[in-house]
C-alpha cells in the first residue's frame, strides 16, 4: 500500500513539473526590459511623457495677433497680446496715439484696425436704416440721445409724408481723428467720406431735396463709445456732426 502511494506521488510530481515547463514556455520570462504599466490615476510623469508633450505641442495653434511667451514665475507658455501698429492710425507721440494706447491698455482686445472695419459697417447700416425709417435696426447701434434724434427726424418725415430714395455707393475714407478714455468710457471719433445717392420726395411725389440720379460726396464726423469694463464688445454711436 505504501509503495502504491509513493508511485502516485511520483506520478503527480512529474505531471506538475511538465505543466510548469509548458506554462513557462508559453508565458515567457521577465527580462527586465518590459514596458512599465502606466497608472491612469498617478500624477507622476510616465516614461513616454516627453513624446506625449511633443504630440500635444504639435496640436497647439497660436492665434493671429498673439504670441507664445513664458508665464511670470514659471516656464509654462501663455498667450501674450501683441500691440497694434499705432503708426498706421496716429502720428507717433501724438495725443491721438497716446489715447489709443490707453484704450488698448484698458481693453487688450481693442484693435484700431478691427474697430474701423466695424465702424464702416455700422456707418452703412445706420445710414441705410435711417433712410428706410427702420427704428428697430437703429436702436442697438445708437446711444440713447442719438437714437432720440434719429427717431424724431423719422417721425417728422412720416408726419409730412415725405419719402427718401437712397442708395449707398460706398465709403471712400474712414479715419480716426480723436480718441479719449475717461471713467472706463472709451470714445473714438471717426471722419467718414462716403458717396450716396439720395433724394427726398413729398406726399405728391415731387422732388424736394437731393437728386435720384447723382452721386453725392458726404463727409460725416461720428463718435462711438464703449464701456471697456463691460463684456459687451459693441460700440454705439453717441454723437454725429456733418462737415458740410
Amino acid at each position: 500500500m505504501s509503495e502504491a502511494f509513493d508511485l502516485y506521488n511520483l506520478f503527480f510530481l512529474a505531471l506538475a513539473v511538465v505543466i510548469f515547463l509548458r506554462l513557462r514556455s508559453v508565458l515567457g520570462k521577465r527580462t527586465g526590459n518590459e514596458r512599465r504599466r502606466q497608472d491612469p490615476y498617478s500624477t507622476n510623469d510616465a516614461p513616454d511623457s516627453a513624446t506625449n508633450n511633443r504630440d500635444r505641442d504639435d496640436k497647439i495653434v497660436t492665434l493671429p495677433g498673439r504670441q507664445r511667451g513664458p508665464a511670470q514665475g514659471g516656464e509654462d507658455a501663455v498667450d501674450v497680446v501683441e500691440a497694434p501698429n499705432w503708426g498706421k492710425f496716429a502720428p507717433a507721440g501724438s495725443p491721438l496715439e497716446k489715447a489709443l494706447i490707453s484704450i488698448f491698455e484698458a481693453d487688450r482686445n481693442f484693435d484700431p484696425g478691427r474697430f474701423l472695419e466695424g465702424a464702416r459697417m455700422a456707418y452703412e447700416m445706420i445710414v441705410t436704416a435711417f433712410a428706410q425709417g427702420d427704428r428697430k435696426a437703429l436702436k442697438p447701434l445708437l446711444g440713447s440721445d442719438v437714437y432720440e434724434g434719429f427717431a424724431s427726424a423719422i417721425e417728422e418725415r412720416e408726419k409730412n409724408k415725405h419719402t427718401i430714395q437712397s442708395s449707398f455707393v460706398g465709403i471712400e475714407k474712414a479715419d480716426i481723428i480723436e480718441a479719449s478714455l475717461a471713467a472706463k468710457k472709451a470714445n473714438i471719433t471717426v471722419k467718414f467720406v462716403s458717396e450716396l445717392i439720395s433724394a427726398t420726395f413729398d406726399a405728391g411725389g415731387k422732388l424736394i431735396d437731393g437728386d435720384p440720379k447723382a452721386v453725392r460726396e458726404v463727409t460725416d464726423i461720428w463718435t462711438f463709445m464703449r464701456d471697456v469694463s463691460s463684456r459687451d464688445p459693441n460700440w454705439k454711436l453717441v454723437a454725429t456732426e456733418s462737415a458740410q
